[in-house]
């Protein structure tokens, strides 16, 4: 599920005084209290869709492995090699592109090669250690003769010097007092950390000193990058109509710096300390000058398979149906990794918060009410003396869940003596967190004309929806979402295949409604079916809930529910097969009122 905004600050754990609560034994247990693993042996899957054979396929996809999915990153590519590899045993037609599994992204990484210097008075400074280069979106412009003066430091004008002395110098700047340089990870989430620098805009160069803070091997992967970035928009023209001549220059010097834009770096305060030959950063005051610096930037971007939508397809039986498709899927990628934290006391805190949104109708929480929860640390160091850090956000709600369920479809139609009528194509969307951009990129560039794509059924966040999740949870509850906005047709057979159940689900249509359930609206825009309702085809969305462990380090398999997971599992493929072999849906032309819903 695209992320909007967290329920209560990201790392707020562990604290504070008022409600207290204990985490149980479960933490430390062969089996948590809904009879779940910390770890599971992979093994064999088979046909039927079973709470085991679903646990088996998510403990397998939302493993640290796999480092969080996130699109650009290479965890991303480990998750869809998992998918394309089951696909290939399974026997499903690849559906990618030149006869693959894959569709690519336009993702690009981009970095300094080894080959790069910087020197200054002839003299190298060490290149990835002591400054490390932060490549952006193009290759910057030359630094040549740059002259090193001390610029202050970042985000406060008051300790820099005037743009004017910045003109053609390599500045150096102070971080801003809690700056970035201590955050850890941080720089993986966004590598580009380039300094602001439109004071600094005719500098040479900017370079922050912030590096000591983090380990070799992150100084490393800011400009060897763990993630990849989306390739660069189109350059637009003068954006001034009316520009006279002066302006028309002034514009045409801003493309061409565009074009070539300023070199961004960062430093350790030995590197600062031979820029300013031999002087401490600390001691300088702003205007304070330093050597001369040369610098070889050997700059490279290349494509890469960091982002990806994997797609599949199972021929349909019928020679006049088979050309049209019931479309299944859901997203492959999540949040990828940040800074540790100890997953025991989280997993604590986010459970006493969530029942306190419950107790409170689901309002947001305010800091009175969060600086009412303390975690009793003692019954969780009793289980485990040493803090277990965990960095990595696995997603196995978001969307492992839907990733596997439909992974778990694709099995059991695949073993059907007699195929469905028509095709089922099945596509994993990558970058749906960061946007929904793998379902826009299919549906803008689809593998199968986009007009036979009859319906789409997605599915994201099934494994939870239990009553300490949200308010009408339950071992029945499901939310469906749009299957009634876009084609009344395909709505009822949603609730239809519903009542043919050997115990129907309690199907929950709150969040089609417009209100601001829990803090979040407008459900139907935030997953990977909204793009194919911009393009006319009927969707219906299947979903659980946010709940307390959503987008936190805390969504592991072992906290899915696999017996109500398997439920819903089995009705989606129910769903598939029927719209498979039945009348295509009609979109509505508009959308009703008042839905008319099969009740079971």
């Amino acid at each position: 599920m695209r992320h909007v905004r967290f329920l209560a600050p990201a790392g707020a754990f562990v604290l504070m005084a008022g409600a207290s609560a204990t985490l149980s034994a479960q933490s430390g247990a062969k089996l948590n209290r809904f009879g779940n693993p910390e770890k599971l042996k992979p093994s064999p899957t088979a046909p039927t869709i079973t709470p085991r054979d679903l646990q088996i396929r998510l403990y397998q996809f939302a493993d640290d492995s796999m480092m969080g999915r996130q699109v650009g990153r290479v965890g991303n590519r480990k998750g869809t090699d998992f998918i394309a590899a089951e696909l290939k045993r399974l026997g499903l037609v690849p559906g990618g592109v030149n006869g693959t599994y894959f569709q690519n992204l336009p993702f690009h990484l981009r970095q300094y090669t080894a080959h790069s210097r910087v020197t200054v008075d002839g003299t190298p400074v060490a290149w990835n250690s002591d400054i490390v280069g932060v490549p952006g979106q193009r290759a910057p412009r030359p630094v040549s003769g740059a002259e090193v003066v001390f610029g202050g430091t970042q985000g406060d004008t008051s300790l820099q010097i005037p743009a004017s002395a910045a003109a053609g110098k390599f500045v150096v700047l102070l971080p801003a007092p809690g700056g970035r340089g201590g955050q850890g990870q941080a720089f993986a989430v966004r590598p580009g950390f380039a300094p602001p620098a439109s004071r600094f805009a005719d500098a040479a160069a900017v370079a922050v000193v912030d590096l000591d803070n983090l380990t070799a091997g992150q100084r490393v992967a800011i400009n060897e990058p763990m993630v990849a970035s989306q390739a660069a928009p189109a350059r637009g023209g003068a954006a001034n109509g009316n520009a006279g001549p002066a302006d028309s220059i002034t514009l045409l010097k801003r493309e061409l710096a565009a074009l070539q834009p300023q070199a961004s770096f960062r430093l350790t305060r030995a590197g600062a300390q031979q820029l300013f030959k031999g002087q401490a950063i600390e001691a300088l005051s702003p205007g304070a000058r330093g050597g001369v610096v040369e610098a070889s930037l050997d700059y490279v971007e290349l494509p890469t398979d960091w982002a990806r939508n994997v797609i599949g397809i199972i021929p349909g039986s019928d020679p006049k149906l088979r050309h049209q498709y019931v479309a299944v899927g859901a997203h492959n990628d999540h949040v990828g990794f940040t800074t540790p934290v100890d997953k025991d006391s989280l997993k604590a805190f986010n459970d006493i918060r969530n029942r306190m949104l419950l107790a409170n109708g689901m309002k947001p929480l305010g800091p009175q009410d969060i600086a009412q929860i303390r975690v009793n640390m003692d019954s969780i160091r009793t289980r485990y003396p040493t803090p277990r850090l965990d960095s990595i956000n696995n997603g196995a709600d978001d969307d492992g869940s839907g990733s596997m369920a439909v992974l778990e479809i694709a099995e059991a139609i695949m073993a059907m003596p007699v195929k469905p009528k028509r095709s089922v194509l099945f596509v994993w969307h990558t970058g749906e967190e960061a946007g929904l951009l793998g379902a826009a990129h299919f549906t803008r560039n689809p593998t199968v004309p986009i007009d036979s794509v009859v319906a789409q059924l997605n599915i994201d966040m099934i494994g939870r929806g239990r009553a300490e999740d949200l308010p009408g949870g339950g071992d029945d509850f499901v939310g469906v979402i749009g299957s009634l906005f876009d084609s009344k047709d395909l709505g009822e057979t949603v609730a239809a295949v519903n009542t043919k159940q050997s115990k129907p689900l309690t199907l929950d249509y709150k969040f089609d409604q417009p209100i601001d359930w829990a803090g979040y609206n407008n459900i139907y825009a935030r997953s990977d079916h909204y793009r194919y309702a911009q393009q006319g085809v009927p969707i219906a969305f299947f979903f659980t809930g946010l709940h307390g462990d959503y987008h936190q380090r805390t969504d592991e398999p072992e906290w899915i529910d696999y017996p109500h997971y398997a439920r819903i599992t089995n009705y989606i493929r129910d769903i598939t097969v029927d719209v498979a072999n039945g009348p295509r849906p009609r979109l509505n032309g508009t959308k009703p009122a008042k839905p008319k819903v099969i009740v079971p």
